[in-house]
């Protein structure tokens, strides 16, 4: 019977309010979505760097005979020079720094250039000569990349220093920046479905005032008078979070994984899996959202 009761409160309660009701679930559903968006954007972004970063190395080009830097005053680089090279990478204060380093002599720099711009015209008046020798660094930390290349950076026999984290900077600075923005734009959404969720709690509250106060007579307590629109608030919230959980799935596999991921051809993006880890977060802060509202609203401005 108090279960029939509360549904057909609920029911009466949300068709009072529907236009209201309807807001609160389109406001929730677009702040969970951008919350989730958030989320996802995080995953990616450490998703990223992990993988970049195992790939970070810094590469030494060596003088050649038209190379033009300082560090290139005598010309190409020298057996002696070389051997320097090869001892600060060895035995060197930045050794312990690095994990690894491989040799790339000219003729393998035009392989590699070759199959990176296969089919393109800049290949066709390229030699082995024109392109420089170079030590590949891979280093234990990736952090240390600018350690590393600083210490090669003006030694002799040394034309230019590559430290490729210097490329990714700007990339995960605005991958830092969009996330960023999904955070602050999800919280402002979150504060507007927080504020529609407690004015659609009060609006019930005062076309029943009524009924509340012959419940209250009657002897009926303060939980289950309130209990009907604390039921209103979640429900209106799930089904916005459903909705949010539903785009968000859906945007990740259309958008990210069929159009960029095979478009372009990029691996490690997020997958559907990783968006439906999402929706349990969606739907509890959704209900705690629609629970917490309720219950401050109803304890304020209710007064039963």
């Amino acid at each position: 019977m108090r279960a029939r009761f509360v549904l057909t409160e609920i029911g009466v309660g949300l068709w009072r309010n529907l236009s209201v009701t309807i807001s609160v679930v389109i406001v929730t559903a677009v702040s969970l979505f951008f919350l989730g968006s958030g989320l996802l954007f995080q995953r990616q972004v450490n998703e990223l760097r992990s993988v970049l970063y195992d790939e970070i190395q810094v590469s030494v080009f060596l003088c050649g005979e038209e190379s033009t830097a300082v560090s290139c005053a005598d010309g190409e680089v020298t057996q002696a020079q070389r051997d320097e090279i090869v001892a600060t990478l060895t035995t060197g204060d930045v050794a312990p720094l690095i994990e690894e380093y491989t040799y790339e002599s000219k003729e393998e720099a035009y392989e590699r250039f070759l199959e990176q711009f296969e089919g393109s015209p800049i290949t066709e008046n390229l030699t082995a000569d024109q392109l420089p020798e170079s030590y590949r660094i891979q280093l234990v930390d990736p952090e240390d990349s600018a350690v590393v290349a600083s210490r090669f950076d003006g030694q002799l026999g040394v034309e230019s220093v590559d430290d490729q984290r210097e490329l990714f900077v700007g990339l995960f600075r605005f991958l830092n920046g969009a996330t960023a923005f999904a955070w602050f734009f999800a919280g402002i959404m979150l504060i507007a479905a927080t504020l529609l969720v407690a004015t659609t709690i009060r609006l019930a509250a005062f076309n029943r005032r009524r009924e509340i106060g012959i419940m209250r007579l009657v002897g009926a307590s303060k939980f289950f008078i309130q209990l009907p629109f604390m039921l209103e608030g979640i429900f209106a919230a799930t089904v916005g979070a459903v909705l949010a959980s539903g785009f968000l799935v859906g945007f990740t596999r259309v958008f990210v994984q069929d159009y960029v991921g095979n478009r372009f051809n990029i691996g490690g993006l997020v997958s559907t899996g990783d968006a439906l880890l999402v929706v349990p977060v969606l739907l509890a802060v959704g209900i705690l959202l629609a629970g917490v509202s309720s219950l401050i609203t109803l304890e304020r401005y209710l007064r039963v």
